[in-house]
């Protein structure tokens, strides 16, 4: 036998595209060549390959070996063709069998001396492979990743050694059994740390109940933060289904899966963040924060002090819920169905609006910082709330707001109304979220009145009814009425909370 073709799969994106690795041995002066596309990692494994096959005392052929990777059009990256290699040059060679690797995919970076090493985007090339119906051989420390993706005969090998001996019937690699994924975890933080702010905590609640997007202003030191890292606290646990997609993306990332199994994401970015980090990119496209937060939660803390040019790249993956990167040679397809949760001050020091400081900056000073978030963006923001300074007598009180665990029962209730409605109210199509207001016409008429007031976009008219409605279902109300709507309104009035102008 001197050809040979093992299965395996690349990475692309979350994609896994299956792969056909072509080993050809032929007469001539010995050597091997590599093609279809392989970028740098890939070409090296020429001499991982060799050592690994020499050190655990296999024969390397002294011939012209010619691999092809096909499709030869899909760009090939990272180690994890090293496996599928090495057995492509045994089977070739006539040291295993070629049935032996019938309905077998594979996947591996090889040492030199032969040991597997974990390798990132398991889960995607898994869940593949569970599809086609194929048996998958994977690094011993990938294993629990790979029997993530369900019905799936996952076979962990530590080594080189290990593959082979069950290929040949040697020495049988027994399938992976996986326990039960850990329970998710609640979140330590709790909204008895917070003292009054109880706008902002309606806020939040809704906010959960809904998917909104919400933004806290107000002087320094007032609990922005503090009322934000609790949103996870009230948010309810993901389901498989999202836990997977979670998963997915902290694959390809490299990032550790079952940690934090069946957590809502919580991404914090530091506004020095490029635009490349919070939505992912470079040469060679990676998911970035917006991705990372999918079916979670992501913090942008100082809001005005991010770059102009990085927020306003979020604006399309806030209605799509996905993000599209493209350049020369790559493209790539991520999913960002996240809950955006930001915090700013009124202005430069912080103290606009503050009666217990005051404000220092100039009218000028003022708009220029304020006009660093765009219209278009807040517009996507459906709870813009102002977070004021406590008197000292309520910091010092010992009274305290409702628990998590109480604020998460009704938020549980509320989404479950929303579920069987179809979706969350924050992503419900506007046909479907008209219908499930059922404004009356006197309510319609006051809406309209106050939309023209306020000069209030068609977007926002459409976030004003979703806020609406979520109000409604935890209030467990059947329809949006005129109380819903005012509340809704309520909670767009940035202009008005952050004030206008400053000290001359």
């Amino acid at each position: 036998m001197t050809l040979a073709i093992i299965r395996t799969r690349a990475s692309v994106g979350l994609d896994a595209p299956e792969v056909l690795v072509e080993v050809h041995l032929s007469n001539g002066l010995p050597g091997l060549a590599i093609v279809g596309l392989p970028e740098a990692a890939v070409k090296e494994s020429r001499e991982r390959v060799r050592s690994a096959l020499i050190n655990a005392g296999f024969e390397f052929p002294a011939k012209r070996i010619t691999l092809n990777l096909a499709p030869a059009d899909l760009p090939k990256e990272g180690g994890r063709f090293d496996l599928p290699i090495a057995l492509g040059i045994l089977v070739a060679s006539g040291q295993i069998p070629e049935e032996a690797v019938d309905g077998l995919e594979c996947l591996g970076e090889l040492a030199l001396d032969g040991k597997l090493r974990r390798i990132t985007g398991v889960l995607p090339a898994a869940m593949a492979v569970s599809k086609a119906g194929h048996r998958l051989i994977v690094p011993a420390d990938n294993a629990d990743e790979a029997a993530l993706a369900g019905r799936l005969e996952v076979l962990p090998a530590v080594h080189l050694l290990d593959v082979v001996a069950h290929l040949v019937k040697e020495r049988v690699i027994s399938p992976h059994q996986l326990g039960a994924p850990p329970v998710a975890s609640l979140p330590e933080m709790d909204l008895l740390d917070v003292r009054g702010q109880h706008q902002a905590r309606r806020a939040l609640e809704i906010a959960a109940a809904g998917g909104h997007n919400l933004l806290f202003a107000g002087p320094p030191g007032t609990g922005k933060t503090m009322l934000a890292s609790r949103l996870a606290s009230i948010l309810p646990p993901l389901d498989d289904d999202e836990s997977l997609e979670v998963a997915a993306v902290r694959s390809v990332c490299g990032l550790p899966i079952l940690e934090r199994w069946g957590q809502r994401p919580f991404r914090a970015p530091h506004h020095t963040a490029s635009a490349a980090a919070l939505v992912g990119g470079g040469s060679k496209p990676r998911p970035g924060e917006i991705s990372l937060a999918h079916h979670g939660v992501l913090f942008l803390d100082e809001l005005p002090e991010f770059d102009r040019k990085v927020l306003e790249v979020m604006r399309e993956p806030l209605e799509s819920g996905q993000i599209h990167i493209a350049r020369a040679s790559h493209q790539r397809q991520y999913p960002a169905r996240f809950q955006l949760i930001a915090a700013m001050n009124p202005c430069p020091c912080g103290h606009l609006g503050d009666p217990r400081q005051p404000c220092h900056c100039t009218a000028n000073q003022v708009q220029r910082y304020q006009a660093r978030l765009s219209g278009p963006l807040l517009d996507r923001i459906d709870l813009q709330v102002e977070v004021p300074a406590l008197p000292a007598a309520q910091l010092t009180s010992t009274e305290t707001g409702e628990s998590s665990a109480t604020v998460r029962a009704r938020v549980l209730a509320a989404r479950e109304r929303q579920r069987q409605r179809g979706n969350l109210n924050a992503h419900l199509a506007p046909r479907e979220l008209e219908a499930a207001c059922d404004l009356q016409e006197g309510e319609r008429a006051w809406l309209s009145d106050v939309l023209n007031r306020l000069n209030l976009s068609a977007r926002a008219y459409h976030r004003v009814l979703r806020v609406a409605l979520t109000i409604a279902d935890l209030n467990d109300e059947t329809r949006v009425e005129k109380k819903q709507l005012m509340e809704a309104i309520g909670y767009r009035q940035l202009d008005r909370m952050m004030g206008r102008g400053g000290a001359s």
